[in-house]
């Protein structure tokens, strides 16, 4: 895979390449946010290691800079603090998954694994959901109503396969921290909620009356597109 590690502790940095070198991928180092932003638009990365605290521009920034532009493109967050509100940040700028420093070159490259994997689709899995009207392309992270295209970010995509996978039943919002977020369950956060209501807005003819991602109160979501 080729990997844009943006990371400003230069003996990190080169750490990191010469890992993600021997483990047979492309990597490619920069050291502030400004030129991560600037190298992250520029060409389609198959992943971001992206650090939270840099120089120039901060990681949240360049993170949510990152997912408007390229929707589909894998964020792994580097934090040296695992605060839970620096987590809930990250992940609200768009970051799919977060590695507390200092970590192991194990987990690090589990945690890229598990990323990629996560966001791929599974046997089975249809490329496109079609639902009271509108075109949801998982692939391409594309939703389309009535001849109009809209982005959808990595976590929106995950909770739709999520939603249709297990649609004969209810998803509480601790399955989707777990299985679209892969954090733990038991954090307190309201991202969930706000993810959905961002989803409904482009997919659902009027969100305030959703019909693809329906609530069940005091249970979580369901999915209700037949």
């Amino acid at each position: 895979m080729r990997i844009l590690v943006v990371e400003d502790d230069l003996s990190l940095r080169e750490g990191l390449l010469e890992l993600l070198s021997t483990a047979g991928h492309q990597p490619e180092g920069v050291a502030d946010g400004t030129l991560a932003t600037e190298r992250g638009l520029a060409e389609a990365w198959d992943l971001v290691l992206l650090d939270l605290m840099l120089p120039g521009r901060d990681g949240v920034d360049v993170c949510r800079r990152l997912r408007e532009a390229r929707p589909g493109m894998p964020i792994l967050m580097l934090t040296a603090r695992a605060g839970e509100d620096d987590v809930v940040r990250g992940l609200n700028a768009g970051a799919d998954d977060y590695v507390t420093k200092p970590f192991g070159a194990r987990e690090l490259l589990a945690r890229i694994v598990s990323v990629t994997r996560r966001l791929a689709r599974e046997p089975g899995d249809p490329e496109v959901l079609e639902s009271d009207g509108c075109e949801m392309d998982l692939a391409r992270h594309v939703a389309r109503r009535g001849g109009v295209a809209v982005a959808l970010t990595p976590k929106e995509t995950g909770i739709l396969r999520w939603l249709y996978r297990h649609r004969a039943a209810t998803v509480t919002r601790k399955d989707l921290l777990v299985n679209v977020w892969n954090v733990s369950g038991d954090l307190t956060t309201r991202t969930v909620d706000v993810t959905i209501a961002n989803l409904r807005a482009k997919i659902e003819r009027d969100s305030r009356k959703p019909r693809i991602v329906v609530a069940v109160k005091g249970a979580g979501y369901a999915w209700g597109g037949g």
